[in-house]
């Protein structure tokens, strides 16, 4: 008789008893990842009623290799640019949300008398939602369309990243074993630090590697090549001393960017399903039914403690981010509940040894419980939010109308604040690719040099020479090139200022020298190190022209690999974005542009490409907004409004090799994208947009118009504004807060 190795046997168990359970489950409309945690308890070792798991390592390694798909897979559907799409409601709402339960759960925990690694880890589990839950419960409810559906979305996005963050810091502390300040924040600066370097090269590179590739690939090499660089990065995690389960996410974010995306999430969809069932199925062998009995009491504790509070942190936030009251009870409403995140931050105290047994079956417990809350504390939502209108002050419900339409009007962005946040940004992502660059010559280029072609001083001549040679680009970026030259001209012409900014490029300068320094100091001794740092900033400056040229081709390639798979889709995708995924931005005119001369209504640019041409910059004269029978002549500076995918194409149509500014670069000081709520008592209300005469009064154009949670982008001059509507417009502040004003003495 063949003998059967105990890994199928107990494969083949895992997966018969999942099968059961999911059926049964989905029978009963109730979440998969309930039904493999029932199918594991069943087949483990506390339930003797069907055969059980022989070898349990086995079925361990399994589940890890289950959190690294997993990982991956979240990944892929996360992305960097939707964390900064999601905007400011979203990250404060989540980073309130994040703190509070934090605190809940270890000061629940201390109450209950556990240990204080216990409280730490319990505040982690439950600080993080589920997101498969709520995505679930929201197509069942067929409530993604509402307005608080984007937003828990984007709630869920940051509260992605601060997982990932989560796993770092509890890592940190469980080995340290202490509060330390210090190595809690060398851990988030490690942390920070490798995001950003492994996000930027593998931008760089990825992409670049699958377009080339793409003519020699089909389904099954494109599947094995992303499994293989999931691992590889998983591999670069472990070896700097973060989670597999981090560069599994890290290496799904980057291509989630790519145009292969898409495919590869549904081709390693089989893949996730089958090693995701084998984790949840872990996470069931793991219950104790005994123990749950035992501590049943603070189970119920807990699970009122997820519900109240998330339930209060959400709907808090949102209100704080001025969401409205309706808006951040739903939001509230749709969080309160635990999942796949807390089962990777129980697991990580049971494998570090740090938390207690209980620990994970409790954790598993409460995320049943408020499992099956979720539909109903998304239904009871509307219910609780008129109860609370009737409750409260009718004072208080103006004040929170007033603060919560008031937050609705962008600011305008000063100069300063353009120059310093650019400066600042360059400073960190620029920063972080030289040391990385020094990092790796120092560790791997120098040893190679000096045991493989040149021996003593002469191998550290010439590592340094080649690595300066790397470093050059991103030196001059950091000393030289100004990212905002338009804002930081503004400010130049304002002679009080003029000594800011000459200190501020001379620091720019003193931090390339550093890092050049930095590089030096690594091979020679510190006056050496000195001298040849001065030299090489004399020649960053002999050969900047060249040194620029390098440095451009490799931002085009950058910005290429990152905006592709956007460019990819605007080719398919009908012009159905949201306004906030369209943004105010311009273009200059060339002389040979096949646009010059021509009208407005003569290139149908709207009708044609989804963008609205706002404002016409012609040398001392704005044209604010173009009727359509201006026409468009050399040299025009065009503001236009749409999406990426629209601006790309009018850019084409241009024919002209633009640099497109980024959102900052495309305002003038007296041009905004502005927003403001139609209340009541406004002088807009029940009318369309032709007869308010917003056009004519304030020499603005409505460009979009948010109404009952549906987004219109150039809405038709019939459209008639209603209380509640969010209206979009391109002008000059002072004329649309003329319109403000206009409106108040109407109310």
């Amino acid at each position: 008789m063949t003998h059967l190795p105990h890994l199928v046997t107990d494969l083949g168990l895992i997966l018969g008893a999942a099968g059961i359970t999911t059926l049964l489950f989905k029978w009963l409309r109730q979440p998969l990842v309930l039904g493999y945690i029932v199918a594991g308890l069943l087949v483990g070792p506390h339930i003797s009623l069907i055969p059980t798991v022989i070898e349990y390592e086995n079925i361990k390694i399994w589940a890890e290799i289950g959190v690294i798909f997993l990982l991956f897979s979240l990944g892929l559907e996360f992305s960097f640019k939707k964390l900064v799409k999601v905007g400011g409601p979203s990250s404060v709402m989540a980073v309130i949300e994040v703190i509070v339960m934090l605190l809940l759960g270890y000061l629940t925990g201390k109450t209950l008398g556990w240990s204080t690694m216990d409280s730490v880890f319990l505040g982690g589990i439950l600080s993080i939602s589920s997101t498969t839950i709520i995505i679930r419960a929201f197509d069942e409810l067929g409530v993604k369309s509402q307005r608080f559906a984007g937003l828990v979305f984007g709630i869920l996005i940051v509260e992605d990243l601060v997982a990932i963050l989560l796993l770092v810091l509890l890592s940190t502390l469980a080995v340290s074993q202490q509060f330390a300040g210090s190595e809690m924040l060398i851990a988030v600066l490690r942390l920070g630090f490798f995001l950003v370097v492994w996000f930027l090269a593998g931008i760089f590179l990825v992409p670049s590697f699958l377009r080339k590739a793409s003519k020699l690939m089909n389904g099954e090499t494109l599947l094995i090549v992303s499994l293989a660089l999931c691992l590889l990065m998983v591999i670069l995690a472990a070896q700097v001393g973060f989670s597999p389960a981090l560069g599994a996410f890290i290496m799904g974010s980057i291509l989630a960017e790519t145009t292969k995306a898409e495919k590869i999430e549904h081709l390693i969809s089989s893949v996730k399903d089958l090693f995701g069932a084998i984790f949840f199925v872990s996470v069931g062998m793991l219950i104790n039914p005994a123990m749950i009995l035992t501590y049943a009491g603070p189970i119920g504790v807990i699970t009122a403690v997820t519900i109240v509070g998330k339930f209060i942190s959400v709907a808090g936030g949102g209100l704080i981010a001025g969401q409205g009251l309706k808006t951040s009870i739903q939001s509230g409403m749709s969080m309160s509940q635990i999942g796949e995140f807390s089962f990777i931050i129980a697991t990580l105290g049971l494998t570090l040894s740090v938390t207690s047994e209980f620990l994970y079956p409790v954790a598993v417990a409460v995320s049943a419980f408020t499992t099956f809350t979720t539909p109903y504390m998304i239904r009871l939502s509307e219910p609780l939010h008129r109860w609370v209108e009737t409750v409260l002050p009718q004072r208080w419900m103006i004040a929170l109308d007033e603060y919560s339409s008031g937050t609705q009007t962008v600011s305008t962005t000063s100069d300063w604040r353009l120059v310093v946040q650019s400066y600042l940004l360059s400073l960190t992502i620029y920063s972080a690719i030289i040391v990385a660059i020094v990092i790796l010559a120092a560790q791997y280029l120098n040893p190679f040099i000096k045991e493989s072609l040149f021996k003593g001083d002469l191998g550290d001549i010439i590592t340094t020479i080649i690595t300066l040679i790397f470093m050059s680009p991103f030196l001059w970026a950091l000393a030289v090139r100004l990212p905002k030259q338009e804002a930081e001209g503004r400010i130049w012409a304002n002679k009080n200022y003029r000594s800011l900014v000459i200190v501020m490029k001379f620091a720019r300068i003193g931090v390339a020298i550093f890092f050049i320094g930095f590089l030096l100091n690594q091979f020679f001794t510190l006056q050496v190190a000195a001298l040849v740092g001065l030299a090489s900033i004399v020649l960053l400056f002999v050969f900047s022209r060249r040194i620029q040229d390098f440095y451009i081709r490799i931002e085009n390639n950058f910005m290429s690999n990152l905006n592709a798979r956007e460019i990819s889709e605007a080719a398919r995708m009908h012009h159905t974005l949201t306004p906030w995924d369209a943004h105010l931005t311009n273009f200059e005119v060339s002389p040979n542009a096949a646009v010059v001369g021509k009208s407005l209504l003569e290139l149908q640019i709207r009708e044609k490409y989804g963008v609205n041409v706002a404002v016409i910059d012609r040398g001392e004269r704005t044209i604010m907004p173009p009727t359509s029978s201006e026409r468009i002549f050399p040299g025009d500076k065009l503001y236009v409004f749409g999406s990426d995918e629209q601006v790309q194409a009018f850019k084409e149509l241009l024919q002209s090799k633009l640099s497109r500014a980024t959102d900052g670069e495309a305002e003038k000081e007296d041009i905004r994208l502005q927003k403001f709520l139609v209340t009541a008592n406004s002088a807009l209300l029940h009318r369309t947009i032709r007869d308010s005469g917003i056009r004519e009064k304030t020499k603005s154009l409505i460009v979009a118009v948010e109404k009952k949670g549906e987004r219109i982008i150039n809405p038709d001059s019939g459209l008639m504004f209603e209380e509640g509507d969010i209206v979009w417009i391109v002008g000059s502040p002072w004329r649309i807060r003329g319109l403000e004003l206009a409106k108040q003495e109407v109310a």
